[in-house]
């Protein structure tokens, strides 16, 4: 309660000292620097200095436009300073909006996954441990930049008991054709629960550039991840009864006994990335025509490792030392790609591509379990070939995307297909199938550990996946998403049947051929100052047997009040969101592997979690109070993330996004 009062002192002092000089509303089609009123207060003038920046008689100030965003797939957005629902939505660890996940009891640690998306056009096997990858930056997560003027970004949000999270972004283009840009998200917060620390680090360096006449371009990062967490292997089960029961003793949530004290995760990783090409011919006012060839060079070696102190033979079954172990598996990637684009007015835009990769999976020992040998690295190079196709036609577009493992150990290929109508600038329908055949993850493949029971080679089929989607938008009224798919060959981890301890976890195959259909709706509905944002989603499950399993109804609700306040000074948003899903056989977390697994023990869900927010922006600032799961002590204590781990109480937080236009 002090937390919530502070807040709301400092929202109302800093509105009131920024009033001083009304500022009109700052659109995204604005001037980023708007010419301020003559006043008298000298607060407001050194205001107005600090936040936009000295300005030279007769500049031009740039336009919030100028200031770009460059995906990976050369997809171009601007900068957006506005303060809407979805700024909301986003404003968490990992920076989107994470719908359809539910995280566990400290920022920082894992998620729990409440749908999936089985889109792929991936041709090899991802790393595996996918638990702790909810935060690792890849390639597609990487952005770059062209700025008129130096732009900075801070983030502040506070964490759960003695931590914060802060990520701060540069960027500046020393030329209009060279952009560099560096960042560095950090987190450290100790959490309600014993051994549950959480401290990452996500570095990111940038450059964007371009010769005067354009013919080379060039991008490029250099990433560097640090993912640490200590694991306390979830409530003891005799624990469970007093969490549920809400035994006031163990209101003070670190007084709960857990299965563990002594282990702790870690992911680490490194990626050096260079996409470049030349254009032989390209377009202008005498052609029509561009050919372009381009080179991608990328290396990333990483490495999950996890340590503990002593071996938990009771919960993880038999090892073969008692003692300290640290069960660490490296992946080493370097990938070049050769990349030939022709582009015509009429044609479109058509891309071959020829790719050469080499991976090295796998540990440093051998293991000799049973009288068999296993194997203790994947190491090999694949050759692969495909391509893509634009085109726009007034206000229809077609995209399509192959590829196709030529040579190696690995099998695999896929396509996808997109096509799009816009009927209006909010106003678009939208299909798109795909089918995919991939090797499983390197972790269900090949895994070795001081537990003699998460020691494997397996031979699996590739999983086979084919979807079916559909989307439809209508202004904020209306956007519905809808895709079908089959998956055959389904690779998932469960309990061994013949496990004697509380873990023994390996990796299976479903050899049937499961349907599963999402339907997703979401709208936002106005009257005056009040809104309604609903995001409704609907999925089943046929064939799976219990080896995939999801809620059948997940729902978000925000009832929201949106004015500017103090002659328009600030813009206030406050209200109330709603979050809800149907009780379910929730997965369970094993930090050993790192991984979710199926489990039909017990069903979870169906408990409500509220949250009221008060959001403000002032000039560039947006300032974020939120009273999360406010109603956790009064509708039950059966809130879980995963089965044993506890999902959070109610606590109050506040964060901050700052702005600076140089």
């Amino acid at each position: 309660m002090q937390k919530l009062i502070l807040g709301l002192f400092f929202i109302v002092f800093t509105a009131v000292a920024f009033c001083q000089t009304p500022e009109p509303q700052i659109k995204k089609e604005d001037s980023l620097a708007v010419k301020q009123k003559d006043t008298t207060s000298k607060l407001s003038k050194l205001v107005d200095k600090f936040l936009d920046g000295p300005k030279k008689e007769g500049e031009e100030k740039a336009k919030i436009q100028d200031y770009l965003i460059i995906s990976s797939e050369n997809d171009t957005t601007h900068v957006d300073t506005t303060l809407t629902i979805h700024k909301d939505y986003k404003f968490n660890y990992l920076r989107r909006d994470n719908f359809g996940l539910i995280p566990f009891s400290n920022i920082g640690q894992t998620y729990n996954s409440l749908t999936y998306n089985f889109q792929n056009t991936k041709l090899l096997p991802s790393f595996g441990a996918t638990a702790r990858h909810f935060n690792y930056m890849e390639i597609e997560d990487i952005f770059y930049y062209r700025v008129p003027t130096p732009l900075t970004e801070l983030l502040y949000r506070s964490a759960l008991e003695q931590g914060q999270l802060a990520d701060s972004f540069f960027t500046v283009n020393t030329s209009p054709q060279l952009n560099f840009s560096i960042a560095y998200k950090g987190l450290r917060s100790l959490g309600k629960y014993q051994q549950i620390l959480t401290s990452t680090g996500n570095f990111r360096f940038t450059t964007n550039y371009s010769t005067k006449n354009d013919r080379y371009v060039m991008r490029g990062h250099v990433v560097m991840q640090d993912l640490l967490n200590r694991e306390n292997g979830g409530l003891r089960e005799n624990e469970v009864e007093l969490f549920e029961q809400g035994d006031v003793e163990f209101l003070d949530r670190s007084l709960f006994e857990l299965n563990f004290q002594n282990a702790e995760s870690v992911l680490k990783g490194k990626r050096f990335h260079l996409d470049h090409a030349y254009n032989i011919v390209r377009k202008d006012t005498t052609s029509s025509h561009q050919l372009r060839v381009g080179h991608i060079i990328s290396f990333e070696d990483k490495f999950y490792q996890y340590d503990q102190r002593t071996a938990e033979e009771e919960f993880f079954g038999e090892a073969f030392s008692s003692s300290a172990f640290k069960d660490l598996v490296t992946l080493e990637r370097l990938t070049n790609q050769l990349n030939v684009n022709y582009s015509n007015s009429l044609l479109g835009d058509i891309q071959l591509n020829l790719n050469q990769e080499h991976y090295n999976y796998g540990y440093n020992k051998v293991v000799v379990l049973g009288g068999n040998t296993i194997t203790n690295r994947l190491k090999g190079d694949v050759i692969s070939a495909g391509g893509t196709y634009k085109k726009a036609f007034k206000k229809f577009k077609l995209y399509g995307d192959l590829g196709i493992n030529v040579s190696g150990d690995f099998t695999g290929n896929y396509i996808k297909g997109e096509a799009e109508f816009k009927f209006a600038d909010n106003i678009f329908a939208k299909a798109s199938i795909n089918h995919s055949s991939r090797a499983p993850n390197f972790n269900a493949l090949l895994y070795q550990s001081n537990h003699q029971s998460y020691n494997w080679r397996n031979n699996f089929n590739n999983i086979e996946t084919q979807q079916l989607a559909f989307q439809i938008k209508f202004k904020e009224l209306l956007n519905l998403s809808l895709d079908f798919n089959t998956i055959s060959d389904y690779v998932y981890f469960k309990q061994d049947e013949n496990a004697t301890a509380i873990q023994e976890i390996k990796a299976f195959q479903n050899n049937n051929t499961i349907n599963y259909l999402r339907a997703k709706l979401g709208n936002e509905f106005r009257f005056r100052k009040f809104a309604l944002n609903n995001t409704i989603l609907y999925q089943k499950v046929e064939n799976a047997n219990n080896t995939l399993n999801v809620p059948e109804f997940t729902i978000r609700n925000t009832l929201y009040f949106s004015s500017h306040l103090f002659k328009k000074a600030m813009y206030l948003q406050t209200g109330v969101t709603f979050n809800y899903f149907t009780k379910y056989y929730m997965n369970a977390y094993n930090p050993l592997l790192a991984e979710f697994y199926v489990q039909t023990d017990r069903k979870l869900g169906e408990f409500p979690r509220l949250d009221f927010f008060i959001n403000a922006k002032i000039r560039q600032t947006r300032i974020f109070l939120k009273a999360e799961h406010f109603n956790s002590s009064r509708t039950g204590y059966d809130f879980y993330s995963a089965p044993n781990y506890p999902y959070r109480d109610f606590i109050v937080r506040f964060g901050v996004v700052w702005n600076f236009f140089l």
